[in-house]
């Protein structure tokens, strides 16, 4: 017999042939009416409007968002405490300018200074150096020289400029800020009998000493000044 061209079923008895899958069929996209494929390719554009824009606002939320007025008048941006103190007057405030001098005089033991005493408003017995004020048309030098005279009773000569001192006191309901300008002086002559009845005593304290009994601290930085010049 010919072979037959049919292919013969190669299974093994009682097991049936594995069926192949079928393909499926592949649906296609409805193209939209009048539309074109760059159309369908560009994005979608988002709303401009930021979020929550439209939402409305209840009547307390804008009353806690809503801005205070700011206060006027003489008392704003100040906050009340209570029990606070009332303010203090002013006190009227003037000027004074005067000169002094740091007098001195060399001995066999060393250098000597003059301090004269006067009576503070406490009644205390204060050591200072001679000062006084400035007259009109008077120079500081003139000034210094006339004032170590009337207050010590003693004449000298001007040696070197130590500069000024600044303080501020308070006489009779007013505020006095007052310079104080002082001399390095040479004793000349003149006795201390023919002093103003202003100062209590005059006396020669050793340069060293005298630092540390002058009342004023800025008095005792014109004798710091005078020893480094003198020594």
């Amino acid at each position: 017999m010919a072979p037959s061209d049919e292919p013969k079923d190669t299974a093994p008895q009682g097991e049936q042939p594995k069926k192949r899958p079928g393909r499926r069929r592949r649906r296609r996209r409805r193209k939209p009416a009048g539309g074109t494929q760059a159309a369908q390719q560009q994005p979608r554009q988002r709303d401009a409007t930021p979020k929550g824009a439209h939402k409305k606002r209840t009547p307390k939320q804008k009353r806690k968002t809503g801005t205070r007025k700011p206060a006027t008048g003489a008392g704003a941006g100040k906050k009340k405490r209570k029990g606070a103190r009332p303010p203090r007057p002013k006190i009227p405030t003037t000027k004074e300018v005067s000169a002094g001098g740091v007098l001195y005089r060399r001995t066999d033991d060393g250098i000597e200074v003059v301090l004269a005493s006067r009576r503070t408003r406490r009644g205390q017995l204060a050591w200072g150096l001679a000062k006084g004020g400035i007259e009109t048309g008077e120079s500081k030098e003139e000034a210094a020289i006339r004032e170590v005279r009337e207050e010590t009773g003693l004449t000298a000569e001007i040696e070197a400029d130590l500069g000024d001192t600044k303080y501020m006191y308070v006489w009779d309901e007013i505020r006095i800020r007052k310079t104080v300008h002082f001399f390095l002086m040479r004793h000349t002559g003149g006795n201390v009998e023919d002093r103003d009845d202003e100062m209590e005593e005059i006396r020669w304290f050793p340069l060293d000493r005298a630092i540390k009994r002058a009342a004023y601290r800025g008095e005792r930085d014109m004798l710091v000044k005078a020893s480094e010049l003198l020594s």
